[in-house]
């Protein structure tokens, strides 16, 4: 199957072409109870003005534990328990504006620290429970964290770094069995001081929520802060792109240690007073498919990566699974591989809508959505309400097809208020004026559709041409022996830099020299002349972040023996 794949629906956004010319953002306010006089609190609007509803009883969350476990809670009990932590948090010493941690695994507990947290007008920051030690120091004392919440295991993991902590006040232990030490306190504690009738505290619009640390795979992460007026665009996103209902239930595989996990893991889908699944275990495809089904899933937000280990593990395992519910699959995290679209087209007959966005832009920015076209491997087209270009070094927006610097007007409401205690750092993404300049190279085609080509540190320049490795990668998996692909530049005296690509096989495959060649040609008939991988490097598994991005960077540091930097995002 090749092409494009035209709409079956129109979805939420029943016009995009309408949209993009008659959108405005305050259209958005009266779907706010802020609108009317209420507190304006993201956690407010995601949870509280539920619970004074009808839908005080529905099903918020739908929290699947590791081993199969499931605990439900409604819109009611979230909110009471979450003003219970918010009360208890204060009563613990914790103030407005303080940067508290939320280290956990994907348990129930999570969810109501992170409320908890945002509805006493603290700043949360949540953190992917496979840091290590040295990744949580590094981050805790950037941000001065007062309070770190985690679980027994987790605070063992801690326990070499707590003396460096000069910050840190108060550890919040979850289901701790054994003696706590001094400064710590059970979570159960907190809750029963809290108040279950605590009054979610009223924030503006420029106060921070979160502090949300990126992923780390173009260097050391960074802690950007979002805004409580981030509500306004991941509302209409979690309608537009996710295509969310009433009636929808949605399973994001996001962790909430990374943006997507809370952007539309968390508020997003509760904005819209829509059923969230979390489920706390590590990847497994038969267990994936079995939640999709079992839980009738109908809106799923997934990585390409989890969708390349999808197709890896066979067509087969997907016909024992019936996918009618299953509504709108959405991806994120890195470029989508038209290869993974056609799959998904050929064996569930459901087309997967890429998205593009940055932690530091808060909310979605280029996406495919119901009511449009898909061209596979495209990012698709801005969001009505935003305004992206393609530009040189100057500004200057670049005829399409011609490559150039991704940028975008800035103002849209989740662009992020700044990165902690760096300015200068904040400050290089508006270095060209009018414009937010995203790091990504990428063009756009004559029909406005965009087209990611790399990290602009990530390019190859070989032979008099440039190349981003996207597209290299991309060719590489659509040969029949190759499961996941990883390309850089290495120095070549000759050329300036030659492509090199790190491939992982599909079962049934093994490393030859004759496999590498069948590879090269297979990519030669495909790029540019420069564009084929003159050296190929078969692996077990490509170093990645744990929201599923290729490191590109420790691939070339390795290669060269450079040192390999922050790896504290590294996927196990």
């Amino acid at each position: 199957m090749e092409g494009n794949i035209p709409p079956t629906t129109t979805g939420n956004l029943q016009d995009y072409e309408v949209a993009s010319k008659e959108f405005a953002w305050a259209s958005v306010d009266k779907e706010f109870d802020w609108s009317q006089g209420s507190v304006y609190n993201v956690a407010y609007e995601a949870i509280d003005r539920h619970a004074l509803n009808w839908r005080k009883n529905k099903i918020a969350l739908y929290s699947i534990g590791a081993s199969g476990e499931l605990e439900k809670y409604t819109f009611g009990e979230l909110s009471e328990l979450s003003s219970k932590f918010a009360d208890g948090l204060i009563k613990l010493g914790a103030k407005g504006g303080d940067r508290i941690f939320v280290y956990l695994d994907r348990t129930s507990e999570l969810y109501m620290a992170m409320l908890g947290i945002v509805k006493m007008g603290g700043i949360a920051g949540p953190l992917f429970s496979a840091l290590g030690p040295e990744a949580v120091k590094d981050r805790a004392l950037d941000s001065g964290a007062s309070i770190i919440i985690t679980s027994e295991n987790l605070y063992e993991r801690l326990l070499p770094i707590l003396d460096d902590l000069a910050d840190l006040r108060k550890i919040i232990i979850v289901d701790g069995k054994e003696e706590l030490a001094r400064n710590c306190v059970a979570f159960e504690d907190i809750m029963e001081s809290g108040d279950p009738n605590f009054q979610t505290v009223n924030m503006a619009p420029t106060d921070p929520y979160i502090i949300q640390y990126t992923s780390g795979s173009t260097g050391k992460p960074k802690g950007v802060l979002i805004g409580h007026r981030a509500m306004t665009q991941q509302y209409i996103t979690a309608r537009w792109v996710l295509d969310l209902r009433e009636e929808d239930t949605y399973w994001c595989t996001a962790d909430p240690g990374w943006i997507t996990g809370t952007s539309y893991g968390i508020f997003g889908p509760w904005y819209l007073g829509t059923s969230v699944v979390s489920f706390e275990g590590r990847f497994d495809a038969r267990t994936w498919y079995e939640i999709l089904v079992n839980y009738g899933i109908t809106v799923w937000y997934t990585a390409p990566t989890a969708l390349r280990m999808l197709m890896r593990a066979g067509d087969d395992l997907v016909k024992e699974f019936n996918f009618d519910k299953l509504r709108h699959i959405c991806s994120v995290g890195e470029p989508l591989n038209a290869e993974v679209i056609y799959w998904a087209m050929r064996v569930m007959n459901k087309r997967i809508h890429d998205t593009w966005w940055q932690t530091e832009t808060g909310a979605h920015l280029i996406c495919n959505y119901p009511c449009m076209t898909i061209r596979p491997g495209s990012m698709g087209k801005p969001i009505p309400g935003v305004i992206a270009g393609i530009v040189d070094e100057e500004g200057n927006e670049v005829p399409p097809g011609t490559e150039g610097h991704l940028a975008l007007r800035p103002g849209w409401p989740s662009m992020m208020l700044g990165i902690y205690r760096n300015t200068p750092r904040f400050k290089e993404y508006f270095e060209i004026p009018g414009w937010y300049i995203s790091g990504d190279l990428a063009y756009q085609d004559d029909d406005g559709y965009f087209w990611f080509l790399g990290r602009s540190d990530d390019v190859i320049v070989t032979a008099g041409g440039r190349l981003g490795p996207f597209e290299v990668e991309s060719a590489l998996i659509e040969h029949s022996a190759v499961a996941e692909a990883g390309v850089i530049g290495k120095p070549d005296e000759l050329r300036g830099e030659i492509v090199k690509a790190f491939v992982t096989l599909r079962p049934g495959f093994k490393p030859s020299e004759e496999l590498k060649k069948d590879i090269t040609n297979f990519v030669k008939t495909r790029l540019a002349y420069y564009a084929y991988p003159r050296e190929i490097e078969f692996v077990e598994s490509l170093p990645k972040t744990r929201s599923g991005k290729i490191m590109r960077r420790v691939l070339k540091a390795m290669e060269l023996g450079q040192p390999l930097g922050d790896l504290s995002t590294l996927e196990d």
